[in-house]
């Protein structure tokens, strides 16, 4: 175990340096640059004040010369500004963590608990198993924009029960989590049935009911454990969203998540917060795929072998 821990980190580690350089090189190719940008903005500036800002902020360097210089940086833990916020980057990453962390988190947990348990039950209750099949279809099928915007009308406007959008207090989380809960949760319905359906059939779980077992005993102590092993590669791909946001969701409902930080960072030419939220999205995704690893080789010791 131990063995494989240190080889999936020094993959991560081999994985973010070339991903690091490839975003950079995409995202300067993208055209213009913050001089357009501020050119664009002020019709006042000349070519001579265009020179002056590419020399300040390096941008007269050659591509490579500029991800050395930036990959050094942060190496030494100087993580910089951001040019197109004007603060430092740690500033900005934080609370757009902590306000996606709080969106996607409850999100995640809720559709996961949810949909497991409506796949369970369709496994173990076949009679139920169509009307499961047809929410989950129906849930995967909505999209997040329009039940976004259904829950505004609903409940912000019509009732006033809720808040629309924001961040200032909890009560503005729950359209949000509400709409990513809905249309997250058909993935882990359907394939918490599949394994089920198929864990069920297995001979042990036969035994374990002429045993006298409880029916609870079975389904939950010796059928799940081993129908979680997919359900955790789920979750662990969803894992990477906690930090990378929802862009569509975080927009309709006014939140200032990772995934609306990203997107105006991109779009900006701000190559440094752009980079370093990416690559935080995809250190988080690989550790995530790594615990899921781990997890499923403690639920099933012939995968340690």
């Amino acid at each position: 175990m131990p063995r494989l821990i240190a080889l999936r980190l020094l993959q991560m580690l081999v994985t973010l340096v070339l991903l690091s350089a490839v975003i950079w090189l995409l995202i300067g190719l993208m055209p213009g640059d913050p001089a357009d940008l501020a050119i664009a903005a002020d019709p006042r500036l000349g070519p001579e004040d265009a020179a002056r800002l590419r020399a300040l902020h390096g941008l007269d360097r050659p591509l490579s010369e500029r991800y050395l210089a930036w990959a050094a940086a942060v190496l030494r833990g100087e993580f910089g500004y951001s040019r197109l916020f004007s603060q430092p980057v740690t500033a900005l990453l934080w609370p757009a963590l902590w306000s996606s962390l709080a969106l996607l988190g409850l999100a995640l947990g809720l559709s996961a608990g949810i949909g497991i348990g409506l796949g369970v039950l369709a496994a173990a209750r076949p009679r139920f198993a169509p009307a499961v099949d047809a929410l989950a279809v129906l849930a995967q099928s909505t999209p997040s924009f329009w039940l976004g915007m259904l829950l505004i009308i609903l409940f912000a406007v019509t009732l006033g029960w809720l808040p629309a959008g924001g961040a200032e207090s909890w009560a503005s989380l729950v359209l949000p989590v509400a709409t990513l809960t809905v249309v997250n949760l058909a993935a882990y319905a359907r394939h918490a049935a599949s394994a089920m359906t198929e864990v069920l059939a297995l001979p042990y779980v036969t035994t374990a009911r002429a045993k006298g077992l409880s029916a609870a005993t079975v389904l939950w102590r010796h059928a799940f454990p081993n129908a979680a092993l997919p359900l955790l590669t789920v979750a662990a791909l969803d894992a990477g969203s906690l930090v990378s946001g929802a862009l569509v969701t975080e927009t309709i409902f006014a939140r200032p998540g990772m995934g609306k930080l990203i997107y105006d960072a991109i779009m900006g030419n701000d190559y440094n917060l752009a980079l370093l939220a990416l690559l935080l999205a995809a250190a988080v995704t690989m550790l995530a795929t790594l615990a899921a690893d781990l997890a499923q080789r403690w639920l099933d010791p012939r995968l340690a072998a």
